[in-house]
């Protein structure tokens, strides 16, 4: 495959090229990342096929964190050209797919809204479904944890059902450990997150710090940023205002630099008084990121 800029054409590992990309995409490159897979030309089906299903990732987080509506075409784009190159097995293509639509019943209307008042039941079955099926069809430990992963954000953050979400988080855990820090710092963000409104302020701290520290060996800045959102958190809650406050400004200050504009905007609520992990109407809110 070459990468086109210009009149000038250079070969490239395609391998090479994807990790390239998706250490721009962990790291909140979206922009740049998308526009050097699309400044590629693959002439294999195949080879074309990893490209699309790569910008499908690269528009899903830029959506997440950055606000943009993107992934949907993309998704599209990858099914036309997993299609085409008739591919056997589609997990990956299928997990997006989840992440998309759990990321669409949980952002309805464009802001967050938990559990599965006003829903349509069906969609909601049917994602379960999905994530139960990605689990017991994955082809490696990690994919299984990904999946496990989330069956514990449908539980936790679409179903309401709290007490089922932490077994699958600590299996998403166990996973990550055997080789995947992000999938480890995201399964830690979410059993802190029960540890804290447990009142455990002690254990939730331990799992955030090791989260953030994970998240940040990987490369990860807007999910580092969001990861020290929660740290904000607890310090205000152990009665540190100061602390919090200073650490809330830098966060806004960061994540408005780098188009983290989801983060942004709770570090500013943060900073207004709210309370990012608080449950509306009694229901738990507590997106992945």
């Amino acid at each position: 495959m070459t990468n086109t800029a210009s009149t000038i054409r250079t070969a490239v590992s395609l391998d090479e090229l994807l990790a390239a990309v998706r250490e721009l995409r962990i790291s909140g490159r979206w922009e740049r990342a998308t526009n050097l897979l699309d400044a590629t030309d693959a002439t294999d089906p195949q080879a074309r096929a990893r490209l699309a299903v790569a910008a499908a990732e690269v528009a899903l987080e830029s959506d997440w964190f950055g606000g943009t509506g993107l992934a949907r075409a993309r998704l599209g784009a990858a099914e036309k050209a997993f299609g085409e190159a008739r591919l056997d097995g589609r997990w990956d293509l299928d997990f997006l797919w989840l992440r998309h639509d759990y990321s669409g019943l949980l952002r309805a209307d464009g802001t967050f809204r938990a559990g599965p008042d006003g829903k349509d039941p069906e969609a909601l079955a049917a994602l379960r479904h999905l994530a139960g099926l990605l689990r017991d069809q994955a082809p490696d430990a990690v994919r299984r944890g990904w999946a496990e992963m989330y069956l514990g954000l449908i539980a936790d953050n679409l179903f309401a059902e709290r007490a089922s979400a932490p077994a699958h988080y600590e299996a998403a855990l166990r996973a990550g450990e055997s080789g995947d820090d992000l999938l480890s710092r995201e399964a830690l963000r979410h059993l802190g997150d029960h540890d804290h409104d447990h009142g455990d302020h002690a254990r939730a701290l331990e799992r955030w710090n090791r989260a953030t520290t994970l998240g940040a060996r990987a490369g990860t800045v807007p999910g580092t940023l969001s990861m020290q959102m929660l740290l904000a958190v607890l310090a205000r809650d152990t009665g540190d205002e100061a602390g919090a406050v200073a650490l809330a400004r830098e966060i806004a200050r960061w994540a408005g630099a780098v188009g983290a504009v989801t983060t942004e905007a709770q570090a500013n609520g943060f900073l207004a008084g709210e309370d990012p992990t608080a449950p509306p109407a009694a229901q738990a809110v507590h997106p992945t990121s």
